[in-house]
């Protein structure tokens, strides 16, 4: 008997860890996802991690265990900032690592839109930017119209790193 109780409680201790086990990490059933960037950077060079906050999205979704093919998901990134040089065709060998990122995200669906009044503001034409790239009127219009269309709006945050992980860990 005192051994059936001993099996019975070691029994029953593995399955409260083991489902608190599976508590820890929460897989959550995420539905239809649509979502709007805004890019607005005072250095070009901050849309390399910025586009690092777009692959975090899309490997969240398309990898296991959601496994959401491209096509349904929905995403647009609106440049405005300073990054806007980094889509322009004369710079590609200077920012050939971000464009190519950038056409690996269209491939994927991705839409990159830049704002015509910051295109003006850097005495840029519109075929001055590649194909894949949309010129619409004004950022904060176009902000506001896809919130109003259910798309959730992300604001990259970039900061200069001042110490490595190990030196905060």
């Amino acid at each position: 008997m005192k051994a059936r109780l001993l099996i019975t409680g070691i029994l029953s201790l593995g399955i409260i860890c083991a489902a608190n086990a599976e508590q820890k990490f929460n897989f959550t059933p995420y539905k239809e996802q649509k979502v709007i960037f805004d890019f607005y950077f005072d250095e070009p060079g901050k849309i390399g991690p910025a586009l690092f906050w777009v692959r975090s999205w899309i490997n969240t979704l398309m990898n296991p265990p959601y496994r959401e093919a491209p096509e349904f998901l929905e995403a647009i990134v609106m440049i405005h900032g300073t990054e806007l040089v980094t889509l322009a065709r004369k710079n590609e060998k200077k920012y050939k690592p971000v464009v190519d990122r950038i056409r690996y995200y269209v491939s994927l669906g991705v839409k990159f839109k830049v704002c015509a009044q910051a295109v003006k503001d850097f005495d840029y034409k519109e075929d001055d930017f590649y194909d894949f790239v949309e010129i619409i009127p004004s950022s904060m219009t176009e902000l506001v119209h896809w919130q109003q269309q259910g798309y959730g709006l992300i604001t990259p945050r970039i900061y200069s790193r001042k110490y490595t992980i190990d030196e905060i860990r």
